[in-house]
């Protein structure tokens, strides 16, 4: 159902701090015209956790309204909250969501039951595609793939973003869950990699600034040609590890402001890049053809 290179979109904002509509359907459509075969909507690269709930729905509503059924949209809908949650799943259905990006509770660390209970209660209330997220740098919980194993046997659970960043976890997940979830990248590090284990796609972030390189990478790896999947990693890199140069989403939102697509404006606690780390930015993406 969600396979390929798919962006975790940035939300850009005005000056001002409101929600820049012209740039976002910009952003969409840069997105649409170079490969990229899903857009998700009020991720953590979308600034979802300063986002009013308004705010979220208007983006995710955006972001359906713009795709316009000619990839999926998998809203970010997840909470520390499995109340909150579940309305922000069931508003995304009722928008028209092809799917639901449900991160694990951050700050709570649930117990692996309590994370059972908590992806099961949201799949039991909202008929919806469900795709799991676990990103334990971000949450300080590790959804363990016995879990995951036990979630894939829901009907509506029907993928997971993996971004532990292990691929022993990965390759795990895949051996106790066979083909019954789709794993999907959440690293754009290990795309190739996570490929040749079985994974279907990425959800990723440095997308936004190179759609194209990273839907060809996937497509070379679709196709048969590894080592040139090999090589479109290796060659990406630099630009994988730039986008970490401080936390996610300051250099991305950064780069696509000196690519002149956005103003960069990032909301608090989030700030400008220091200027050493801009600098070397602004030195990776001349060398990468992208300033």
């Amino acid at each position: 159902m969600f396979k390929g290179s798919i962006v975790a979109i940035v939300t850009p904002f005005k000056t001002n701090g409101e929600l820049d509509e012209a740039a976002y359907e910009r952003l969409i459509e840069f997105q649409l015209e170079n490969g990229t075969e899903g857009i998700v909507p009020c991720g953590t690269t979308g600034e979802s956790a300063t986002l009013s709930h308004a705010e979220h729905e208007r983006v995710i509503e955006l972001a359906i309204n713009i795709v316009n059924k000619r990839v999926p949209v998998i809203a970010g809908t997840g909470s520390n909250s499995t109340a909150e949650a579940v309305r922000l799943t069931k508003s995304a259905h009722a928008a028209g969501a092809d799917g639901a990006l449900v991160i694990t509770p951050y700050y709570n660390k649930p117990t692996q039951t309590g994370l059972y209970e908590h992806f099961a209660q949201i799949a039991k209330s909202v008929d919806i595609p469900i795709v799991l997220y676990n990103v334990p740098g971000r949450t300080g919980i590790n959804m363990l793939p016995s879990t995951v194993a036990r979630l894939a046997e829901l009907d509506t659970v029907v993928a997971i973003k993996e971004a532990s960043g292990s691929l022993t976890q990965i390759t795990e997940i895949l051996s106790r869950c066979g083909d019954k979830i789709t794993l999907l990248s959440g690293d754009d590090f290990i795309i190739q990699p996570v490929l040749a284990i079985g994974g279907k796609g990425v959800i990723s972030v440095v997308a936004n600034i190179v759609p194209d390189r990273v839907a060809k990478l996937v497509k070379a790896f679709e196709c048969g040609d590894i080592k040139a999947a090999a090589r479109l990693q290796i060659e990406l890199f630099p630009l994988c590890e730039a986008m970490f140069y401080e936390t996610n989403p300051i250099p991305v939102k950064t780069s696509l402001s000196l690519m002149g697509k956005i103003n960069g404006y990032l909301r608090p606690p989030l700030c400008s890049m220091s200027q050493d780390n801009l600098a070397k930015l602004e030195n990776t993406l001349s060398q990468h053809g992208l300033v």
